[in-house]
């Protein structure tokens, strides 16, 4: 794995806070990131369901790997070298929940300021609701985060 594409919603501030901390360190992997459903994701990445990742943080290998919410943010982790041992830690069956637990804060983060939807004509979005957005299964208080 030469190299890590991270899809992010350039709209939503917590992805802009996260993309500039991930771009402030030391990557022993570099990380790419597009704007997720712009132009250039779907043109490079045709067969991804590109509404899913409206809602969650997804991450593409060079070597054609897909990870989204909890995983693709340990996957991050991992193309840095001062948390490449937390990845480690966060990716065993005891670390992953607290992994989970952090994306699903995020997810629920963005639902509740607005990020969590798309904005009909505007470039790079689909112009459906995101998951996580009012309707969604996680009207009740409680979701089922993938992974």
């Amino acid at each position: 794995m030469r190299r890590l594409t991270v899809l992010h919603d350039p709209d939503c501030g917590l992805c802009r806070q996260l993309t500039a901390w991930l771009r402030g360190q030391h990557q022993l992997v570099p990380l790419e990131f597009l704007a997720v459903a712009g132009p250039a994701a779907r043109a490079r990445y045709p067969g991804l369901d590109h509404d899913a990742s409206l809602g969650e943080i997804t991450v593409v290998a060079d070597t054609g790997e897909v990870w989204r919410g909890a995983p693709a943010f340990v996957a991050c982790l991992w193309a840095l070298s001062g948390h490449r041992a937390l990845a480690g830690r966060l990716a065993t069956p005891a670390g992953l929940p607290l992994a989970r637990a952090a994306a699903f804060a995020a997810a629920r983060y963005r639902s509740a300021t607005g990020a969590g939807r798309a904005v009909p004509d505007v470039q790079g979005s689909s112009g459906t609701a995101r998951p996580g957005g009012a309707g969604s299964a996680c009207d009740s208080g409680t979701c089922v985060v993938p992974g």
